[in-house]
């Protein structure tokens, strides 16, 4: 009896599949390479240059004289504070209002009504974001809906209106409200992933949902919770448009002072050491993340 002839496995020609999954990450590389690491790696070249009005190029005359100006500098001092303290009340208020609307999504087992409510989340993603901060500024205006409806009502008086516009506040909402959807989107997909018979047992074993909210599904959801935050964070602390338009150039953060630096003074070795120092805050943000993250994941004792 002839046996059926063997077809042995042809292995491709050229690379193999190892290979080729490195291949698929060289695009990639190339991009990150030659739009971020380059760029971020001739501003810190340039911030320990000495500082010449309207020079652009890198040269190898270093010095430590930027970093000096801005340590010695209170405005700056406080400038970088700033900066922190606003992008850490942003993240908190935006997960404290974007949780129980990101609960509710993941939660809407009705597939119409997952869609409208995705639907407007994403809504205010879809206009720039001038286009909402001037929408925020007719809102919130000294004469705006707001001010208006409270005068109307006789809890504020017309010739003194509240001031929402132009301080921190002004600031705040401004970021809460172009941040919001990142946060929301961010805990949907957590949220959503959590193993239903987790919450199931807790039920089954006598809890009730406030406690089975608190002690299963919150904690399980803490993935979500800290890459929403990182994410509203370096939006906030890295955010020009805002700070400009519902600040008014009043609230000093480190975003203002690189503009002024570079667009209206053209001291671009300073404005690079400004944005230095913002890039490090941002990454020990980053730092800080990974290390609470893997500890509440097990990865660190």
């Amino acid at each position: 009896m002839s046996s059926a002839p063997q077809i042995e496995a042809r292995r491709p020609i050229g690379v193999n599949a190892k290979h080729l999954r490195w291949l698929l990450v060289v695009p990639l590389t190339i991009f990150f390479v030659v739009f971020f690491v380059v760029p971020v790696g001739l501003i810190f070249a340039t911030s320990f240059n000495p500082q010449t009005i309207g020079q652009v190029s890198v040269t190898w005359d270093l010095t430590l004289e930027n970093y000096v100006r801005f340590f010695s500098r209170s405005n700056y001092l406080m400038a970088a504070g700033r900066s922190v303290l606003l992008a850490t009340l942003v993240s908190l208020i935006t997960l404290v209002i974007a949780y129980p609307m990101a609960f509710v999504i993941a939660k809407t087992e009705n597939a119409a009504r997952n869609t409208v409510l995705l639907i407007l989340v994403l809504a205010a993603m879809q206009l720039d974001m001038v286009i909402r901060i001037y929408g925020m500024m007719v809102i919130l205006g000294d004469n705006g809906l707001i001010n208006q409806m409270l005068a109307a009502l006789g809890i504020t008086d017309p010739d003194q209106p509240v001031q929402f516009m132009y301080n921190f506040l002004g600031v705040i909402l401004g970021l809460v409200q172009f941040s919001l959807p990142f946060m929301i989107l961010t805990l949907v997909g957590v949220i959503r992933g959590i193993n239903p018979s987790l919450e199931e047992a807790a039920r089954s074993l006598g809890a009730t949902p406030r406690r089975t909210f608190l002690r299963v599904t919150l904690p399980a959801s803490l993935p979500g919770i800290l890459s929403g935050s990182l994410l509203v964070f370096a939006l906030s602390i890295s955010s020009y448009i805002v700070p400009a338009l519902m600040g008014g150039f009043r609230v000093g953060v480190l975003p203002i002072h690189i503009f002024q630096q570079v667009a209206e003074g053209a001291r671009f070795q300073f404005g690079a050491t400004i944005a230095v120092i913002l890039f490090l805050i941002s990454a020990g943000a980053v730092t800080v993340y990974l290390r609470v993250g893997a500890r509440h994941s097990g990865g660190l004792a």
